[in-house]
């Protein structure tokens, strides 16, 4: 079980390249991706979902071309696109009856699978309730339960966790998790945790290039000597925010302000070094980008 990204570009309308020369293997585990807005991550999702043709490049799906055969690939895809919709008129076990037979599951597997997956998204008590009056939230969970609905073996998720509670979210990377034992997942999110908890390799992007690609601790320890902590007046932050990567500023309570930031040398006398995160990792490799 093997996808293969080669050499994939994405020029739009105007010359706009939203991805370029971009290559990457995934196997089964997660996979996140991680970029600023912009980056081309939403663009690859859906070239990979083949509900976009790239314009230079190919990807393979264990060596067969999935756009001159999407098919092979679409009979194992679970996707989640970043804007799903529902019809708002039916409920949870009708729209997922609904989005089964149009897939091709008989009437004895979706009978079977339909409660499944709703318990897996913790929709059972709700599962009758018209979707137009489920929270962001619930939305959101049933179109996880809808990704997941024909058993995937690749399944892509362009920011799951949005509208999430935290325990919802926690409860989805754990999904994400035993998930990920026989299937490849392909997680894109902006919440640097949700990746830092769940995923095996991390990609980072920006500008639709591929910037790395390594484990959390990997990415981290290259960061090491370029995290800066000290305090400065509240005023002085606006300044600060302009010449440097500010990665966090907490307030105290004499009135200064502890800022955290990612910069190649001290930035300022008295900056005194941190270990870094995954969040300084990120900003250290999008800002050298």
């Amino acid at each position: 079980m093997r996808l293969s990204i080669e050499k994939v570009g994405k020029q739009y309308q105007g010359g706009l390249w939203a991805l370029r020369d971009f290559s990457l293997e995934l196997v089964p585990g997660i996979l996140g991706l991680l970029g600023p807005n912009g980056a081309g991550k939403s663009t690859l999702m859906k070239i990979l979902a083949t509900i976009t043709r790239p314009t230079e490049g190919r990807v393979t799906w264990d060596g067969t071309d999935v756009h001159a055969r999407p098919d092979a690939l679409r009979a194992v895809l679970g996707y989640l696109p970043q804007d799903f919709g529902v019809y708002p008129h039916l409920n949870a076990v009708e729209f997922l009856d609904y989005l089964g037979a149009v897939r091709g599951l008989d009437g004895r597997t979706r009978r079977a699978r339909i409660p499944e997956v709703l318990a897996l998204v913790n929709l059972v008590d709700a599962q009758r309730r018209p979707l137009g009056g489920y929270s962001g939230g619930m939305r959101q969970r049933i179109g996880i339960a809808q990704a997941l609905l024909h058993e995937p073996r690749l399944l892509i998720v362009d920011e799951p966790t949005v509208g999430l509670d935290p325990e919802e979210r926690v409860r989805f990377r754990n999904l994400l998790s035993d998930l990920a034992h026989e299937r490849i997942v392909l997680l894109s999110t902006h919440i640097v945790s949700d990746l830092e908890s769940t995923a095996e390799r991390i990609a980072l992007m920006d500008q639709g290039r591929l910037l790395a690609c390594a484990t959390a601790e990997e990415l981290i320890a290259h960061t090491e000597g370029k995290v800066w902590e000290w305090t400065v007046a509240a005023e002085a932050l606006p300044a600060l925010r302009r010449e440097h990567r500010v990665s966090g500023a907490v307030r105290r309570a004499d009135g200064g302000v502890r800022v955290r930031v990612v910069a190649a040398a001290p930035p300022a006398p008295g900056a005194e070094p941190a270990a870094p995160t995954l969040e300084d990792a990120y900003l250290a490799r999008v800002s050298a980008a």
